[in-house]
């Protein structure tokens, strides 16, 4: 692997060119004494030259890194890799990325260097990757050459961090763990009961059934609710980057939570129609993945949600007091970065605070865990 010449690189010429002027000066003064400085200079210009040259040109340098995808906070190991090739060790140098907090030195006559590393990224979003710089250099500091290894295409996509739904208020649940749906489905969602299909959650048995032991039943719910609760996320004009970052970890935590409670659904800003979460999570990577690129000129296409009858979670960037127009009515629970002055409530998680509207201040919170 070649390099590209690297500050200092000029000192060898300047140090071969001093050692020329000096035998010009021993020739014409006849100085013998300056002979041996001179063939000493220029000795050592090419020397170091010649071994920097070499050693970039046959050296290896690689990065790895264990994964490219990984959540808010979570660590990545790296490992990099820095070997001497052709029979020649390294003059001396240094390694510098920046997933390693400091500079790591190349040992003069070794034959490389292995860097393991653990690198943290704390904010969501598709983030490149600057190459490892490797500067080779005599210990003169008369030449020296630099190696890159990865580039500006080498990418880590770092996914909003999952975080649990929190009972709120300053009693005994406090900042436990909610349990089981966020809110309550409305009545006029359910279409009557049918026999048990496979599959079905346990939230839509229809439990009365069982217990008289009368063939198993299920709850049919209308094909517009479902039953099941929308989640539906609204990044425009946040205060700041952090309230827009809490709101897309807010919407990730909150679909995650109702999915393995029973099943949920999800409107991401820019999409026309909302995308069923069952409670395996089947197809979630994909989604949750496309949370990290939220930003904050894509708009949710309410419009289409005026009118729906069943639940939704409407978790908003900006702090409003209300839901959109389109949203209002029914079952409703806002979502807020921070807290709304002189209201209580519901849920929080992930630093954004939920406040029921409408039927569903009756009952949000259905339990904590002990």
């Amino acid at each position: 692997m070649d390099g590209v010449p690297a500050p200092g690189s000029r000192a060898a010429l300047g140090a071969g060119l001093l050692g020329a002027a000096l035998g010009l000066s021993a020739w014409g003064f006849d100085a013998e004494p300056l002979w041996v400085a001179a063939g000493a200079l220029v000795a050592l210009a090419v020397i170091a030259y010649a071994w920097v040259r070499l050693t970039a040109a046959r050296a290896g340098v690689t990065r790895t890194l264990a994964v490219h995808r990984v959540q808010e906070g979570e660590e990545v190991p790296v490992t990099i890799d820095v070997r001497a090739g052709g029979g020649l060790p390294f003059p001396g140098g240094a390694v510098q990325d920046t997933l390693v907090r400091r500079a790591v030195d190349l040992r003069a006559g070794g034959r490389g260097v292995r860097i393991r590393a653990r690198a943290r990224f704390d904010r969501r979003g598709l983030h490149g990757l600057p190459p490892t710089r490797v500067t080779v250099a005599d210990p003169f500091g008369l030449s020296a050459r630099r190696l890159q290894a990865g580039g500006d295409d080498e990418e880590v996509l770092v996914l909003p961090r999952i975080e649990p739904v929190l009972a709120p208020g300053d009693g005994q649940e406090a900042g436990r763990p909610a349990r089981g749906r966020l809110t309550g489905t409305a009545a006029t969602d359910i279409d009557g009961v049918g026999p048990l299909r496979d599959g079905t959650p346990a939230s839509r048995v229809y439990w009365p059934a069982v217990a008289r032991g009368a063939e198993p039943l299920e709850r049919r719910f209308r094909p517009d609710g479902d039953g099941r609760p929308l989640v539906v996320l609204d990044p425009r004009a946040p205060a700041t980057a952090e309230d827009l970052d809490a709101a897309v970890r807010a919407t990730a935590s909150l679909v995650v939570h109702l999915a393995r409670a029973g099943g949920c659904w999800l409107l991401l800003p820019g999409e026309r129609r909302p995308v069923a979460v069952e409670p395996s999570l089947a197809g979630w990577d994909t989604l949750h993945a496309r949370l990290a690129l939220v930003h904050d000129r894509q708009v949710p296409a309410l419009a289409a949600l005026a009118g729906r009858r069943g639940a939704v979670l409407m978790v908003s960037a900006r702090r409003r007091d209300r839901p959109p127009a389109a949203l209002q009515g029914g079952a409703r629970t806002l979502v807020v970065p921070g807290e709304l002055a002189g209201r209580g409530p519901v849920f929080t998680v992930a630093g954004c605070h939920g406040y029921a509207i409408g039927r569903a201040a009756r009952r949000v919170v259905t339990g904590v865990t002990s």
